[in-house]
């Protein structure tokens, strides 16, 4: 079987409802970025941090994958299907994909603030006042800003080994999750799936653009790769 890498961001989960987060002018719901994605935010006021992921954990009970979720699936009677998130949700999960990656950390996961490796299955509020293990106070397990990505190593291996890449709903313009292009193999089929796809089509020999939403997008890539 060959194997297809899929990298996903904010648009494939937008069409369920899901909030990309940052608008126009850089902010978050309202807040600078580093008040709420970084680790000197969660030091100064952690209780906004923690209200924050809370409403957008919150939110992933009220939304349902779409069909880009699910077309990503019916890839799998045909493929080797990986998926390389950089949401933190867990629609790619609810859509039964069966190998997913999540690059910046998941919402229904809670960690150590002292210590990387400890993590927990989590789906209702983080307070102040809700313990580790280790006595030290609970966190999003988010990759914040400033932080190591510790499965972008994981993320290579797989993407090195990839007979198709499909880039899907990111601008790829967040690094280092951006720089895992550069790791497939020369002539490896490129399918790039973004309303405003942000790529130059001359750094890649094997590149096709396809101008849509995920779902439209999605619907036109099965076409294409299943027979």
């Amino acid at each position: 079987m060959k194997k297809i890498v899929v990298l996903t961001g904010a648009g494939i989960s937008a069409e369920s409802g899901i909030n990309t987060f940052r608008d126009a002018n850089g902010l978050w719901e309202g807040h600078d970025i580093m008040e709420v994605a970084s680790p000197i935010g969660f030091k100064n006021n952690p209780a906004l941090v923690l209200d924050f992921y809370n409403k957008r954990r919150q939110q992933l009970f009220e939304v349902e994958p779409n069909d880009a979720h699910h077309n990503l699936k019916r890839l799998e009677s045909q493929y080797e299907v990986h998926i390389i998130t950089q949401n933190v949700d867990d629609l790619h999960e609810r859509a039964n994909s069966s190998n997913i990656l999540h690059l910046h950390g998941e919402l229904l996961k809670a960690r150590s603030s002292a210590v990387n490796d400890f993590i927990c299955h989590w789906e209702k509020d983080i307070n102040l006042g809700n313990l580790a293990k280790d006595g030290s106070q609970l966190r999003p397990h988010i990759v914040w800003f400033g932080e190591d990505v510790p499965l972008l190593e994981k993320a290579v291996e797989i993407t090195e080994e990839a007979d198709i890449l499909v880039i899907i709903g990111t601008s790829m313009q967040v690094y280092p999750a951006a720089s895992l292009i550069n790791f497939i193999k020369d002539e490896t089929p490129i399918y790039f799936i973004d309303p405003k796809p942000f790529v130059n089509k001359n750094a890649f020999n094997n590149l096709t653009i396809i101008k849509d939403v995920a779902t439209v997008g999605t619907d036109k890539l099965l076409k294409m790769l299943m027979h």
